[in-house]
């Protein structure tokens, strides 16, 4: 009985593929059209796109071009080839400004640059540019639907942006290049005020400037301690329990010892 079932499964599959190819080697694009869309509201999303490639450039200017449009866009959406997804989706809202699915396709195609940026790690500049398109979106749809999720994505590629910088900053700690290391973390500081890494960010230029003083020559050490005592309070200020507070303390306390042998 299971030898039969898996018979006719098997026929099944072969003459379902076997009308797939039919349709591909067809000169009837309307037929092509019609299967496609088929094939797209089954979740056959690769197969349905196969037959748009194949009917697109011959619907150019025709009515049908609309809707055949979207549903090649979102085929590339949801077989996740965002790149490809983001530049037709682009091209829906150039073309059909006054559609229905203007605002969804332009939102997917923001969305399309997000699902590309890849983790803090690595380089930047898919990022910046989702970044840029999330905010045309919500510049443009103000009253979207997909305003509050748009936010959202907003939120986290600032916070790659964010930690990118956060990260090269630190490293610089860690590589013992605490000059270089301060002016990343004042630069991140300027660049990112409301960061949601600032605390982290005051400890470590404190921590820099706590060990360049530390290490300097004693012409040097007075102005770098000031510096760093100053960086200090400004944690403190900010952050009065700070979770870097018994760390902090220490570093002020040694910071202290060697200012007052120094003058002696």
């Amino acid at each position: 009985m299971k030898k039969l079932v898996y018979i006719l499964l098997a026929v099944l599959v072969f003459n379902s593929c076997s009308d797939f190819q039919k349709v591909m080697k067809s000169e009837d694009i309307a037929l092509k059209f019609k299967t496609g869309e088929e094939l797209y509201n089954n979740g056959k999303y690769s197969k349905a796109n196969r037959l748009f490639e194949q009917i697109v450039p011959k619907y150019r200017g025709k009515p049908q071009a609309e809707k055949l449009m979207y549903l090649h866009a979102m085929c590339f959406y949801k077989l996740e080839q965002y790149y490809l997804s983001g530049y037709r989706f682009e091209q829906f809202v150039s073309s059909y400004p006054k559609s229905e699915k203007v605002e969804e396709a332009a939102y997917l195609s923001a969305k399309s640059y997000y699902e590309e940026s890849p983790a803090y790690s690595k380089d930047i500049e898919e990022t910046v540019k989702a970044l840029e398109k999330m905010q045309l979106f919500i510049n443009a749809y103000p009253d979207s639907e997909y305003l509050s999720e748009a936010n959202e994505l907003v939120k986290e590629l600032d916070f790659k942006l964010e930690k990118k910088a956060f990260e090269i900053a630190k490293q610089y700690n860690h590589i013992y290049d605490y000059k270089a290391s301060i002016k990343s973390f004042n630069n991140f500081l300027l660049d990112y005020p409301g960061a949601t890494l600032r605390e982290d960010a005051l400890y470590y230029k404190f921590n820099s400037e706590y060990n360049l003083a530390i290490l300097s020559i004693k012409e040097l050490q007075q102005d770098r301690i000031a510096f760093a005592l100053a960086d200090y309070n400004a944690l403190i200020k900010a952050y009065p329990n700070t979770k870097f507070l018994e760390e902090a303390n220490k570093l002020k306390e040694e910071l202290e010892k060697v200012k007052n042998e120094s003058k002696s």
